[in-house]
C-alpha cells in the first residue's frame, strides 16, 4: 500500500481572507513522505505538477486535520478531485475516539517525547521574509511527526497526549486504516 503522509503551510491566515475557509488561503509549501521511496520532499505552488503523479498513485493520504484543512486547500490547485483518494485524518480519528480535538504538539510530546519545531504562524512570517527553505524544513518536520504518530498508533492501537503535565491515552481502532479504498482516482493529468 502506497501511503503519502502530507502537510501544508500557507502564505496567509483566515483573518487575511475574512472567512474560515481553507480554499481561500494560498499555498506556500506542501511536504510529503512517500512510503514507496521512504523520502521526504517539499513542493512550492509552481512545482505541484511534480507532486500530482505521486498523489495519483497513492492508496491513502495521511494527515493531521487534513480532511478539514489540507485536502480542501490542495484540491483547489488540483485539476481533478483529491477526495476520491482514501484519506486518513488522524485528528478526526482522535475526535471520534476521544470526543475532542487536540494539537499535534500535544501528541508529539506525549507519544514521541518531542515537540514540533515551530508553529504555522512562524511559516507565514518566514514566507514574508523569503525564508523558503526554513518553511520546507518545518513542514517536513510536521510530516515526520505525523508519520511517526501514525506508525505508533498502528503498532499500539493508541496515542498518548500531554495535558496539564499529565500523560493521557487515547485508545484507537486502527484495523481499518489500511483497508484499500474501492473508489479509485480518475487520472486526469496527461503524463
Amino acid at each position: 500500500m502506497r501511503k503519502i503522509v502530507f502537510d501544508i503551510e500557507t502564505r496567509n491566515v483566515f483573518a487575511d481572507v475574512g472567512k474560515n475557509d481553507p480554499t481561500l488561503l494560498d499555498l506556500a509549501v506542501v511536504s510529503i513522505h512517500d512510503s514507496d521511496t521512504n523520502q521526504y520532499t517539499s513542493y512550492l505552488e509552481e512545482e505541484l505538477s511534480k507532486l500530482w503523479p505521486i498523489i495519483e498513485k497513492a492508496d491513502i493520504l495521511i494527515g493531521f486535520n487534513s480532511d478539514h484543512f489540507d485536502v480542501p486547500l490542495l484540491n483547489k490547485y488540483y485539476p481533478g478531485d483529491l477526495t476520491k483518494i482514501k484519506s486518513l485524518d488522524i485528528l478526526k480519528e482522535i475526535q471520534k475516539a476521544y470526543g475532542r480535538r487536540m494539537k499535534l504538539d500535544q501528541l508529539a510530546e506525549g507519544t514521541l517525547g518531542k515537540n514540533k519545531s515551530g508553529h504555522g504562524l512562524d511559516a507565514i512570517m518566514w514566507w514574508k521574509q523569503g525564508l523558503i527553505q526554513k518553511i520546507k524544513d518545518y513542514c517536513e518536520d510536521d510530516v515526520r511527526i505525523t508519520k511517526e504518530i501514525y506508525d505508533f498508533a498502528r503498532a499500539n492501537q493508541k496515542l498518548i497526549f500531554k495535558e496539564g503535565g499529565k500523560l493521557n491515552e487515547i485508545k484507537l481502532d486502527t484495523s481499518e486504516w489500511e483497508t484499500p479504498n474501492e473508489n479509485r482516482l480518475t487520472y486526469t493529468l496527461p503524463f
